[in-house]
C-alpha cells in the first residue's frame, strides 16, 4: 500500500490509514488482486471432502470459543463462537491430495450476514473493533498448529498480535497469532508428500476441535518450543516478545533432526496493561 509521510512527526503513514474511506478502497484494491492472482494461478487448491475418515491422527488440537475477562465483550464471544462454528463445518473432512494447496478462503468463503456469519472482534489498523467475521483467526491459528506438526508445508501466512487477550492457564506459544481477512489475507499450505491428508474440525460444548489426518503414519515428530519469552515497554505500549521454534525428532530415537524458527514474535499487547505478569516484565 502506497506510504504518506506526516511532516508534524515524520512518521510514515499508510494511504489506508489515513481515514476510514482509503481504508476501504485499499482492501478492494487488495481484493481485486487477489482475485487476479487466484484466476491466472496454476496451483490446485483442494475442494473435495470424504466422508471416509482416514485412520491415522498426525496431529490434533482444541481450544476453548469463549474469553472471559475485563474489556472483553461477551456477546462478540458468542458471535466469534458462531462464526468459527460455521467456518469449522465448511472445512471439516477435506481431503488436501498430493500437490494440492489448501486455501482457508477458498473453502470458507465470503464472511457475510448472508451466509449466517455475526460481527465478532476483528482487527484493523492495529485496533479491535467488532467486524462481520470476526474471529476467525482463531480458527486458522488452529489449523496452522495442525500443519506445524505435520510435514506439510505453510505457503501463505500472515501474522498480528498473539496479545490480544491475557492468557488463560498454561502458557500456549503461538495462540492467536495468525491473521486472516477475506479474501486477500489467506493463510494456505502445501501437501507436497505422495499420501493423502485430511482435516477435521468441529465444535462442540464451546470448544473447537480439529485434526490432522493421514492414511500412513510419518517418521518424525513435532513440537513447539518457545524461548525468551517476556513483555517490554516501548513508549506508551507494551509488547509480548519471544522466539518459537519448531522441533523436528526422529521417531525412531528421539534424535533432533531440525530445529527451525517460525516466528519471532514482537505483539502489541490488546489487553488491559494492569493484566501483564510483573514478573514477566523486562
Amino acid at each position: 500500500m502506497a506510504e504518506f509521510v506526516n511532516n508534524r512527526n515524520k512518521k510514515k503513514r499508510l494511504f489506508c490509514e489515513i481515514n476510514p474511506l482509503f481504508y476501504k478502497i485499499s482492501v478492494l484494491k487488495e481484493k481485486f488482486k487477489r482475485k487476479t492472482k487466484n484466476l491466472f494461478s496454476n496451483e490446485k487448491f483442494a475442494q473435495k471432502k470424504s466422508s471416509e475418515i482416514l485412520p491415522i491422527i498426525i496431529s490434533s488440537w482444541q481450544s476453548h470459543l469463549i474469553k472471559h475477562g475485563k474489556g472483553i465483550d461477551p456477546t462478540l464471544q458468542q458471535n466469534k463462537a458462531v462464526n468459527i462454528s460455521i467456518a469449522s463445518n465448511k472445512i471439516n473432512k477435506l481431503i488436501i491430495y498430493p500437490g494440492e494447496v489448501f486455501s482457508f478462503w477458498k473453502i470458507v468463503g465470503k464472511t457475510s450476514e448472508k451466509n449466517g456469519f455475526k460481527a465478532g472482534r476483528v482487527l484493523v489498523n492495529n485496533i479491535l473493533k467488532p467486524g462481520i467475521g470476526g474471529g476467525l483467526c482463531n480458527l486458522a491459528n488452529t489449523i496452522h498448529r495442525l500443519i506445524l506438526h505435520s510435514p506439510l508445508d505453510v505457503v501463505e501466512f500472515h501474522s498480528h498480535s498473539d496479545a490480544l487477550a491475557p492468557d488463560e492457564g498454561e502458557r500456549i506459544p503461538f495462540n492467536a497469532g495468525t491473521s486472516v481477512n477475506y479474501n486477500y489475507i489467506d493463510y494456505r499450505f502445501k501437501n507436497n508428500t505422495k499420501q493423502n491428508f485430511q482435516l477435521l474440525t468441529w465444535c462442540q460444548d464451546e470448544t473447537l476441535f480439529a485434526e490432522l489426518r493421514a492414511e500412513y503414519d510419518i517418521p518424525f515428530n513435532y513440537h513447539l518450543e518457545e524461548e525468551d519469552h517476556h513483555f517490554h515497554k516501548e513508549g506508551e505500549k507494551y509488547y509480548r516478545i519471544s522466539k518459537i521454534y519448531r522441533i523436528t525428532t526422529a521417531k525412531n530415537g528421539g534424535l533432533v533432526i531440525d530445529k527451525k524458527l517460525v516466528r519471532n514474535n514482537h505483539s502489541e499487547v490488546m489487553f488491559d496493561y494492569g493484566l501483564i505478569p510483573n514478573e514477566l516484565i523486562k
